[in-house]
């Protein structure tokens, strides 16, 4: 038998929004531990996306987080000797952390100047429901669909 699951220690919220998602974010943003670094692309960014969009720049990069987290993804399950791609629901916590994985990844391969406006013009996409984030949520709902015939080989 497996040993129990460690707690899991509550984040700190974050200093400007009080938020513990901003948190969540900013740390997988981070580099070498450079946190302080993180923070200040982050708040740039909503800075941005505040002029931009003439909306509070938290609240658009919640709406883009929810835009690009998936419900449904496929996982690979071996049956008599074929491998099937089957559609499983995503957990809550599992599904945030694919969104700003997401988000982040697709931010950084931008072609723009900094860091920040890369992110800035990321999450406005991703608030409007586009952006190659969204794309990637869309493929993979999609990539569920067409394999939804083999979901009776859920474990």
């Amino acid at each position: 038998m497996r040993k129990t699951t460690p707690k899991r220690i509550p984040r700190t919220p974050d200093p400007r929004y009080n938020d513990q998602l901003v948190t969540r974010f900013v740390n997988n943003l981070m580099y070498d531990g450079k946190k302080s670094i993180a923070y200040g692309i982050f708040y740039d960014a909503m800075d941005i996306v505040t002029k931009r969009t003439e909306e509070e720049g938290h609240e658009v990069w919640k709406r883009a987080l929810e835009n690009v987290s998936p419900n449904v993804e496929v996982k690979s399950r071996r049956v008599g000797g074929a491998t099937f791609q089957i559609p499983q629901e995503v957990r809550p916590d599992r599904r945030t952390a694919m969104g700003i994985k997401w988000l982040i990844m697709f931010s950084r391969k931008r072609n723009e100047k900094s860091m920040a406006q890369k992110l800035a013009s990321e999450v406005i996409a991703a608030s409007k429901g586009e952006g190659a984030a969204h794309k990637k949520k869309e493929d993979t709902h999609r990539m569920a669909e067409a394999n939804k015939a083999f979901s009776h080989f859920r474990f």
